[in-house]
């Protein structure tokens, strides 16, 4: 049976001031009234069904998603005691999985993204459950298909296609961020894909691959879920999670399975539009652009500035810019952000000298 996880734990220090550690970035309803969580959930409509859905996010998050998302229940939620990196929440969903369906098929997504159309995507999650039905020893990752030579993603490289399924190919090679010069010559090739961290796993194979290479990781989700519909939950997560190694879906799981025979990779490219909405430039990219290239989500006044960012969480609160260029310019109630555009990596050093109340 299909189900979906949503990786939802990040605490968006880079969207400092409106991401906070009580609310972090995924909550925020800064896309058109709605968050990132429910934008990544909404994707799912007409691929997985409602009650398949489940969320993978910190514990602390729980009382904020259920009031933003009330169709996600307490046993969708899968709190995490604290942050293990992402193998690790794909290793938890995996083993509560397995429990209940031995043969449960599962989309791992995030909630950083803004992806469109909404139906391109569906139909290609839909071919990435298709190969895993067919073999569960496939290891499937969504490649979006690159509009420039980027240097700040991970690339894949397509090799044969695959028989029997529509736009699917074996994944040749991973590659990491490339410099300038190399990702232009990955974009001439036509062969390579951004990797969007996306994928559709089997739970019971991915746990199998787990085991083989993270056994004291394996060994600690095996007692998690042994523990899970006890009275013990709590208090085996609280133990166990803590002391998982931290380590990413990529390096603990997909970098190994390429070199193992054992498992086949298959990446399935995305033409679509997609967007990792990480910092404030990202964010600016959702937005329209005005004659002098500045783009606001305010009540804002403006005299000969250029290229700015203003966006603010009170509508009441005005905000008057007179000859600015290139600058972000952050409100909220109780801080604000002012930034030069070509420094905005920079907001997550501030964002962790700033005093406990702010963050």
């Amino acid at each position: 049976m299909r189900y979906a996880m949503i990786m939802a734990g990040g605490s968006g220090t880079r969207l400092w001031p409106m991401s906070r550690e009580a609310r972090p970035k995924q909550l925020i309803p800064f896309l058109g009234g709605k968050s990132l969580l429910e934008l990544s959930a909404t994707r799912l409509d007409g691929v997985v069904d409602a009650d398949r859905r489940y969320i993978c996010t910190n514990e602390a998050f729980r009382g904020a998603i259920r009031s933003s998302l009330p169709s996600f229940s307490d046993e969708s939620i899968l709190g995490e005691p604290t942050g293990r990196d992402t193998l690790n929440a794909v290793g938890f969903t995996a083993a509560i999985l397995a429990k209940r369906d031995p043969n449960a098929v599962f989309a791992v997504l995030t909630a950083d993204h803004v992806i469109e159309p909404q139906d391109v995507f569906a139909r290609r999650l839909d071919v990435g459950f298709q190969l895993v039905e067919r073999d569960p020893a496939t290891l499937v990752t969504f490649g979006i298909t690159p509009t420039y030579p980027a240097t700040g993603y991970g690339y894949v490289e397509r090799g044969d296609a695959i028989k029997g399924v529509d736009d699917a190919y074996v994944a040749r090679r991973f590659v990491e961020k490339p410099d300038r010069e190399t990702a232009e010559a990955y974009l001439a090739t036509g062969h390579f894909s951004w990797n969007s961290g996306m994928f559709v796993f089997s739970a019971a194979k991915v746990l199998e691959a787990i085991r083989w290479y993270q056994p004291a990781t394996a060994d600690g989700l095996a007692t998690i879920a042994a523990a899970w519909d006890t009275p013990r939950r709590k208090a085996t997560l609280d133990s166990i999670y803590p002391s998982l190694l931290k380590i990413s879906v990529d390096y603990g799981l997909m970098e190994p399975a390429s070199r193992d025979d054992r498992l086949s990779i298959a990446v399935v490219p995305m033409a679509l539009s997609w967007m990792d909405v990480g910092s404030w430039p990202t964010y600016a990219a959702t937005m329209k652009a005005d004659a002098q290239g500045n783009r606001a989500a305010a009540t804002w006044t403006n005299l000969n500035s250029h290229h700015c960012l203003v966006v603010s969480d009170d509508p009441k609160h005005l905000i008057a810019t007179v000859g600015c260029e290139n600058l972000i310019v952050v409100h909220t109630n109780d801080a604000t952000l002012v930034c030069r555009s070509d420094l905005a990596e920079q907001v997550k050093g501030v964002a962790s000298k700033v005093p406990g109340q702010y963050r």
